[in-house]
């Protein structure tokens, strides 16, 4: 039986991105913000209705860089529950991140817990949109412009949606984006900053280039964070199908809230009418007490029939060995209630519908065998 792996990544037809390369075996121009990289810089743009939008190597670099560009300093309000590169960005920037919990609902930042964080020392907050779940746009804008204080959205799960009508990244001072293989849409690897402030815009492209602002001219301590050719190349390839990819997966959620929507003890990802979401993850939460078995004990037995969930987000950034000793997790006890029971389902836009129906169908067993 095949191993169905948690996402999948999309791919254009081999032709079409053989002919979006071939260009370059005559110019040689394989990096350095090329053709390439400005095409796609520029449909991206649209695509996502921003004012502007730079390019980079990938989604933590873009998180990294956007927060040295703000010159950020002391403490960021920000959530334990996201994948290692959100508090990584913050403390490789020399930064402190203060734990905010999260709320049961979505499991995006808690607006309620927010201002009792505040201290003089706070610079930013930096709340993640999970799974896709928005957060509550408008209760941080108000935080924010009421203590002085910068925004940056770990936007990686938004692609392509928006809020009330709006794009989703085109909130906060800063909105990061990744185009990692495992996004619903990826340039193999990469990422992206979405911004109003054209400073910041300078700043970010000096920092993604060594910090170099001309010819003879080295500003800052820059990285080397530019998007290839060849990585531009497969974005504006898979551009011109994300609307068919999200489709795809819109009919794999579905599917999956028809099998699964009627079972006690398992929660699913709450649907907000004012999001237009991009089906990007398909997380579940077992109650053990009412289903009857312990998330561990579901992705076992997914895991013995080939079947790869993952338990994400486990464990919090909060509770890493690399932070051992400094962060009290009890402060987040909602995270950490959630994070020992959540697990996310395979999905990508070529998943089979029958295979959907057989995770679900295991899922059920299990509830059953108890």
């Amino acid at each position: 039986m095949d191993n169905i792996l948690v996402t999948r990544s999309s791919m254009p037809p081999l032709e079409e991105y053989i002919n979006e390369i071939k260009p370059m075996w005559e110019s040689h121009w394989l990096t350095n913000m090329g053709v390439k990289h400005e095409e796609l810089k520029v449909g991206l743009k649209e695509y996502l209705n921003v004012d502007n939008i730079e390019l980079l190597v990938n989604g933590h670099l873009s998180l990294e860089l956007a927060l040295q560009a703000l010159n950020l300093q002391g403490e960021v309000i920000t959530t334990p529950f996201t994948f290692a590169s959100t508090t990584h960005a913050i403390v490789r920037n020399g930064l402190t991140p203060v734990f905010c919990d999260i709320n049961q609902n979505n499991y995006t930042i808690d607006v309620e817990k927010i201002e009792s964080l505040i201290t003089d020392r706070t610079s930013a907050i930096l709340p993640v949109h999970v799974y896709g779940n928005v957060c509550n746009i408008e209760a941080i804008e108000h935080i924010a412009i009421k203590y002085g204080l910068k925004v940056i959205f770990d936007a990686a799960h938004t692609f392509g949606e928006t809020y009330k009508g709006k794009s989703v990244v085109s909130y906060g001072d800063v909105s990061c984006l990744s185009f990692h293989a495992t996004k619903v849409f990826n340039t193999i690897e990469g990422g992206a900053v979405c911004f109003h402030d054209e400073h910041f815009g300078d700043a970010i492209r000096d920092l993604r280039n060594f910090g170099i602002h001309g010819p003879e001219s080295v500003e800052g301590v820059g990285a080397n964070a530019k998007m290839n050719e060849f990585c531009a190349a497969m974005g504006i390839c898979n551009l011109r199908h994300v609307d068919e990819e999200l489709d795809k997966r819109k009919k794999v959620v579905e599917r999956y809230r028809e099998n699964l929507s009627d079972i006690e003890g398992i929660k699913l990802n709450p649907v907000n009418p004012d999001v237009k979401p991009n089906f990007a993850y398909f997380p579940i939460v077992i109650d053990e007490k009412i289903f009857g078995a312990t998330r561990n004990e579901v992705f076992s037995a997914l895991n013995n029939n080939n079947i790869n969930a993952r338990k994400y987000f486990y464990p919090l950034t909060n509770t890493f060995e690399c932070f051992h000793g400094k962060y009290d997790v009890t402060k987040t006890p909602v995270a950490l209630h959630i994070s020992k029971r959540v697990l996310t389902l395979p999905l990508y836009a070529d998943l089979p519908l029958s295979d959907v129906d057989r995770i679900c169908d295991i899922i059920k067993d299990c509830k059953m065998n108890k």
